[in-house]
């Protein structure tokens, strides 16, 4: 019996994520992952330099790097990325379900990400989270920055620690929580009501906010999906925030003490 198209194509995704692997690059991001046991850690290049200032990682670690003249280190990556000598192939990180990490926390709050591919902000947002006691960071599989150097190296080490999931379709992920009991919140700028007054009475609830990217913002379907269009209350009349501020000040505004 032939197998359902969606299945075949389930199969393939579970495969392809089993051969995919990313080289992290710079001393906090690569530090980070080689003191994570949960990191599956493959080849690391390093120049001696680097590796005087990494020994105690390496060496709790267990891994074996190659050690690289500087004038000869031409690491597979980005030649604008700024590396500081040292790089470390990995396997992404697995972090389970959506229940697994947003049930359980005492009033805990999720950012989902609409559409934010810029790795630099999704980086931003990741230190905020964690910062900021976030449970998770979501992002679709399709149309969101997947892990890569430049995005872990912008988290500045968070990305190791703050859950950061990427779901098939944001629209489930959203009615999964919302039966999970959270307050789903869409930022809009055009919105009618701030986000306070919509967690007004409502801070021991589990809250999570939907950001979409700069520009198109949140789809229609996620706008129809949400419990209610909220805007960050604003001093001045002109400009907008960037995605990974609006997160910053979104989960500061959802605080169960504000």
């Amino acid at each position: 019996m032939k197998k359902p198209k969606w299945v075949v194509e389930k199969e393939q995704g579970k495969k392809a994520d089993a051969r995919e692997t990313l080289w992290l690059f710079g001393l906090h991001a690569v530090r980070d992952a080689l003191m994570n046991p949960k990191r599956e850690k493959l080849n690391m290049m390093v120049t001696p330099n680097a590796l005087a200032k990494l020994q105690d990682a390496v060496t709790a670690s267990g891994i074996e790097p190659v050690v690289v003249d500087p004038r000869k280190f031409h690491p597979p990556i980005d030649q604008g990325s700024v590396h500081q000598g040292v790089v470390l192939e990995v396997k992404p990180l697995d972090w389970g379900r959506l229940q697994d990490v947003c049930i359980g926390a005492e009033a805990p709050r999720v950012i989902l990400l609409d559409r934010v591919t810029d790795p630099h902000n999704v980086g931003a947002i990741l230190r905020s989270a964690e910062v900021l006691g976030a449970s998770a960071v979501i992002g679709t599989r399709h149309h969101s920055a997947p892990e890569t150097g430049a995005l872990a190296k912008t988290a500045s080490g968070a990305l190791e620690r703050q859950p950061y999931l990427r779901v098939q379709n944001l629209s489930d992920a959203i009615r999964a929580l919302q039966h999970m009991g959270y307050l789903v919140l869409g930022l809009d700028g055009e919105a009618d009501i701030t986000i306070e007054a919509a967690v007004e009475g409502k801070r021991d609830r589990p809250v999570a906010l939907v950001l979409g990217a700069e520009g198109p913002g949140l789809r229609e379907k996620t706008r129809l999906t949400v419990d209610a269009l909220v805007r960050i209350d604003a001093g001045g009349e002109f400009g907008s925030l960037n995605v990974s501020n609006a997160a910053a000040i979104a989960l500061y505004a959802t605080r169960e003490h504000n």
